[in-house]
């Protein structure tokens, strides 16, 4: 009936769309439909003719036995003939757009739901036809039987109505499970490969109530009535009823068991697929998919669960790509802190970081070896900031990049983003000197870097229009921040740090105060500090 099943890791899976699990042929698809009515009318037939053999022929005389055989022969030549001409008339009809849907130019449009229509309403139309000739039995042998010399037996007139009416319920009911769960099978995998059953206009897909009436009339009408007629059935010396009674008891069970299995198989299964998918997503797996197509309710949840995971994976997919860009555990923090990603005011420390005589560097260099420097380079940065001291690269700025702490987590906690900015400044001058060794051993010249750090508030968040939003933080604490690293430059100095950064320390390293200089936008002179690295890590560390 069909699966969960993994979805291509790029999303584009067509929900909605059954799976084709099989090449059968057009030819072979329409076959297994048009033989499933088949085993209901031998069903049928069997009952009607042990029950009119034990209670209606024994009621009849010698003339109105043979009027009961002939008036047998010349409907079963007539009725079902022409029950079986309409059948095929409807199933062969699904031949052409079925051929054409397997070679891939299906037919469009109207055509298309014209034949999906067809295709659901199939069930309907197999029972309509199956309990049809069975009840027209009622117009025709009570006539037939009562126009003969002979007067009727009572009885006749009860018997033979009920044999009919089981036999009618026997072949509607199991004829339309069977052409149900056929059409599901073959069919609709086709005819639905870009599309949805449950929406189809002009359709009678059978709800799940409606189930529930038929399965009782299969399993329950059918062969408890036969077993109370059995009472009525008058006494005949050649018939044994206990051996009818089992006969009819081990019909009935059959029934039971073989509608369980449709029901099953129609019910059970889409539910546990279902269940399975809840249960995959609650687990945090979004890589499933149900292609089970239905018609009914089930269909609707079946759709409305893969939109669903569709949009759970999707919204992964966003947080993983959001994650490369600003970490993915600072992704998730932003996410879980911000999730409207609007903006909120934080008391930040913002860290500049840039490569001294870049542009003077990468002049005379190809830029496939530029490239192979600078990731060399950013992936020792991006671990040190990240990694070690829960930073965030929030900007790669070509030979820099510019880094936030304490853009995501507690927002009061004001102190502690100080100390980290400042440990990863540190740190990331240790780690120049083990990014210069392979530099070195490339034949290629050391590099130096400034840092400036600066604390402050800042707006942090999603800034941008409707159409291109950036994650990043806004405000003077940031300006400044950029001006201090440029300061580093005349300097001299690595790394430098603002009084503002400092006052926030609650663990201050080694600190060379510098004058205090003039820096645009800032109408006194800002103090900075000079902070010398890190201990350098051993070389065969990480």
């Amino acid at each position: 009936m069909g699966k969960a099943v993994p979805v291509p890791q790029d999303g584009t899976a067509n929900e909605g769309s059954g799976t084709m699990t099989s090449h059968r042929s057009a030819a072979s698809r329409l076959w297994l439909v048009g033989l499933m009515p088949l085993l209901p009318q031998v069903l049928g037939s069997a009952f009607n003719i042990w029950y009119n053999t034990a209670a209606v022929v024994p009621q009849l005389t010698a003339g109105q036995q043979e009027r009961f055989h002939q008036t047998v022969l010349v409907f079963n030549l007539i009725i079902f003939p022409l029950g079986l001409a309409a059948w095929a008339w409807l199933v062969l009809r699904l031949r052409r757009p079925l051929k054409a849907l397997l070679r891939g130019d299906g037919p469009k449009d109207e055509a298309l739901e014209r034949a999906r229509r067809e295709v659901i309403n199939l069930p309907w139309w197999g029972s309509l036809i199956a309990g049809g000739a069975w009840l027209a039995c009622l117009p025709v042998f009570l006539p037939a039987m009562g126009l003969t010399t002979d007067p009727l037996n009572p009885h006749v007139w009860v018997h033979l109505p009920i044999s009919f009416i089981v036999s009618a319920s026997i072949a509607t009911t199991q004829s339309f499970f069977l052409v149900e769960l056929a059409t599901q099978r073959v069919l609709f995998p086709v005819f639905f490969r870009d599309g949805r059953a449950d929406n189809v206009p002009g359709t009678w897909a059978l709800s799940l109530r409606g189930r529930g009436w038929l399965w009782i009339i299969s399993v329950g009408v059918c062969p408890v009535s036969a077993m109370l007629l059995i009472i009525f059935a008058p006494d005949d010396p050649g018939t044994n009823k206990a051996l009818f009674s089992l006969f009819v008891g081990g019909v009935g069970m059959g029934f039971g068991f073989w509608t369980a299995y449709m029901l099953d198989q129609l019910v059970a299964e889409p539910v546990a697929q279902l269940r399975r998918s809840v249960q995959a997503v609650a687990e945090g797996n979004y890589d499933v998919r149900i292609d089970t197509i239905r018609a009914d309710e089930l269909g609707v949840l079946i759709y409305e669960n893969n939109q669903m995971v569709r949009q759970l994976r999707e919204k992964q997919r966003l947080q993983e790509t959001f994650g490369l860009h600003v970490g993915r555990e600072a992704a998730r923090q932003i996410l879980a802190d911000d999730p409207g990603l609007s903006g909120t005011e934080r008391d930040i420390s913002v860290m500049f970081v840039d490569i001294r005589n870049f542009t003077a560097r990468s002049a005379d260099r190809p830029p496939a070896e530029v490239v192979a420097m600078l990731n060399t380079f950013l992936t020792e940065m991006v671990t040190v900031i990240e990694s070690e001291h829960g930073g965030m690269i929030n900007k790669f700025l070509g030979d820099g990049f510019m880094a936030l702490f304490g853009a995501t987590g507690t927002a009061n906690d004001t102190n502690s983003h100080a100390d980290a900015a400042v440990a990863a400044g540190r740190g990331l001058q240790a780690r120049l000197v083990r990014v210069n060794r392979v530099l070195a051993a490339e034949g290629q010249a050391e590099l130096a870097i400034g840092i400036g750090v600066h604390s402050g508030p800042a707006v942090v968040g999603s800034i941008g229009s409707e159409q291109r939003l950036e994650f990043t933080a806004i405000g003077s604490t940031v300006n400044l921040a950029s001006r201090v690293e440029g300061l580093t430059k005349s300097l001299g100095v690595p790394m430098l740090i603002t009084e503002a950064t400092k006052v926030r320390l609650r663990e201050k390293p080694p600190l060379h105060e510098q004058p205090a200089q003039h820096v645009k936008g800032m109408e006194e002179p800002v103090p900075v500090w000079s902070v010398g690295a890190a201990a350098e890590e051993p070389h065969s560390s990480r």
